[in-house]
This record gives structure tokens, C-alpha cells and sequence, in this order.
């Protein structure tokens, strides 16, 4: 198909089967829709350019009118996804310099941004607050993800095989496809694959809640489930307990910053998170390891103080 492609061929047709050609079956169904996404955007904002009219007046152009509905960091994930389909029409002959080269990407100021993590007294006034019965509930799925910061995705993949309660782990190698269907998907990436040391609490919890189950089945979606429906029962939660409201991704967010806070390496929440390298960890929770090295500055000023 891109074979065919001239330099007069409309810009978002040639978007349109380079992600066909270089994405689909590649990347994650979710990811494929985004990049299906900016290809409806193009056809919206641009819908007669042409590849041989792509220069850097007309992509910066295409780059503000996108900005103009649309925040700064939306933006640069759309700058992103069209930079590796324009960079491979430069090396094709079809456009004659990098158009993408210095561009500026700007936006609409971000909306005001709910709380992502709750701190170790609002966390404790939730969990006491669930209704821990005696069956599964979203009530046992918040317990869950809030002390092992699992995805929510891999929290419905659980099945009781995953415990293994002599040894005090869970394993995560598998997630649950609760955007479409259901049925079990792989994780986001390799290093999302691992296990996680559980406290002994969870492991009796647990070991009574699952022990007649299948145990290749999981324990949470048994029937279609939706993320929305659990943000809105924690939001119920959060708002009983008297403390700010999360959404079920934030529970994630608040298990590595109580780990960062006690003193937890970067390195072992990255691997406990199943993130793909310290990196992606660092800048996820930058304002957290400011903070604490803050506090180390203070603790090494102290330090020295007393040496003389």
C-alpha cells in the first residue's frame, strides 16, 4: 500500500496505512486506537494536505490547530505519533526535510488536576473503612490493589493460581481485557511480569476468600466489568471515609509513594510497579523523590554540623 504512495498524496491517507502497515498486529489494541484517533484528526484539520506539502510552516500550523483544543501534553503525544510516519516519508523521497524538526508544541493551560495519591493516614482511614465480607467484592479488589499497587488490569486477571501462599508472593504474568470483551491479555510489557511479595494479613485474607474457586479462573471478573464502575465505588468510599477521591489507578500511585516515603529503593518500587526501567519511575513520582531529597539535605547538613 505504501508502495503506491506519491507526493501528492493526501497526507492523512498515507498516515492512515502506515499505522496499518507498521502498528497493527504490533502494538496493544489500545495504543492502535490512539494512533487511529490523531489519524481522524488529521482527516479533520487537514483533510486536502498533501505529503509534498508538509514543510515546517504547515506542520507547525497542523500542530496549533490542534493545541488550540487540546492540552500541552495531548499535544506532544500527538507530535509523537505523526513524527515516526513523516520521519519515514522523508527517508522515502516523498517529503525533502524533516518538517517536525523544532517544533513548538503548545496547548490549552491543564484543567485542574484531581488528587493522585492519598497519604498513609488517608489511606489507612480508607481501608478501615471497607466492608470486608466474607464473598469478593470491589471492597477486597481495593485492599488488594492499594497494598501490592497492581494494575487495576491485573487486578481482574487474578486467579487463585496466582497466590502462593507458602512463599507470600503473587504472581502477575497475565491481564484481564475488561476494555473490550474480557478474557486474559498479556501484561504491558515484560518487566510487567513478576511477583510480588504480599504481607501475611492478605495471604490469610485471601487463602479463606479463594479456596473453593477455580483456580484458573479470576476471582474478581466474573462477569464484564468497567473501570468507571470502580472509580465510582472507590469515589463512594473515599467520600465515607472523609478524605480526597481517587480513582482506582491513584490506589497504584499511593502504594509506591508510601514505599518511596518509608525509605524503599527506586529501584525495588520499579520492579514491585512492574515498570519497564527506573526511568519511567523517577518521572511518574519526581516530585515525591524531590522531596525526600530535601529531606536528605537537611539530614546531611545536620550531619556535618556535628563534626566539629
Amino acid at each position: 500500500m505504501l508502495a503506491d504512495t506519491t507526493k501528492d498524496s493526501l497526507f492523512y491517507l498515507y498516515y492512515k496505512q502506515w499505522i496499518t502497515v507498521y502498528k497493527e498486529g504490533a502494538i496493544r489494541a489500545v495504543t492502535m486506537n490512539k494512533y487511529k484517533l490523531t489519524q481522524s484528526w488529521l482527516e479533520r484539520l487537514a483533510p486536502e494536505l498533501k505529503v509534498c506539502e508538509i514543510n515546517r510552516v504547515a506542520y507547525q500550523k497542523l500542530l496549533n490547530d490542534y493545541a488550540a483544543e487540546h492540552e500541552r501534553q495531548t499535544t506532544m503525544d500527538f507530535h509523537h505519533q505523526l513524527k515516526g510516519a513523516i520521519l519515514d516519508a522523508v527517508d522515502e523521497g516523498l517529503i525533502n526535510r524533516d518538517p517536525t524538526r523544532k517544533a513548538i508544541i503548545k496547548g490549552k493551560a491543564p484543567r485542574q488536576k484531581k488528587p493522585k495519591y492519598l497519604n498513609q493516614f488517608e489511606l489507612h482511614k480508607l481501608l478501615t473503612s471497607l466492608q470486608l465480607g466474607t464473598a469478593l467484592s470491589w471492597d477486597w479488589a481495593i485492599l488488594l490493589i492499594a497494598k501490592t499497587g497492581i494494575r487495576f488490569s491485573e487486578a481482574m486477571a487474578v486467579t487463585p493460581n496466582d497466590f502462593d501462599f507458602p512463599r507470600q508472593t503473587l504472581s502477575i504474568d497475565k491481564t484481564w481485557n475488561y476494555k473490550e470483551q474480557g478474557g486474559f491479555t498479556p501484561t504491558k510489557n515484560r518487566s510487567s511480569v513478576r511477583k510480588i511479595q504480599i504481607d501475611w494479613q492478605l495471604i490469610i485474607q485471601f487463602s479463606e476468600l479463594i479456596k473453593n474457586m477455580p483456580a484458573d479462573k479470576p476471582i474478581f471478573a466474573t462477569r464484564r466489568i468497567f473501570n468507571s464502575t470502580a472509580n465510582h465505588y472507590l469515589a463512594r468510599r473515599c467520600t465515607q471515609a472523609g478524605i480526597p477521591v481517587i480513582t482506582i489507578h491513584g490506589l497504584r500511585h499511593t502504594h509506591a509513594s508510601l514505599l518511596l516515603f518509608a525509605g524503599v529503593s527506586i529501584a525495588s518500587v520499579a520492579r514491585r510497579l512492574g515498570h519497564a526501567s527506573m526511568t519511567t519511575t523517577q518521572k511518574t513520582y519526581l516530585h515525591i523523590i524531590q522531596e525526600l531529597e530535601n529531606q536528605d539535605v537537611d539530614l546531611v547538613m545536620r550531619s556535618l554540623s556535628g563534626l566539629m
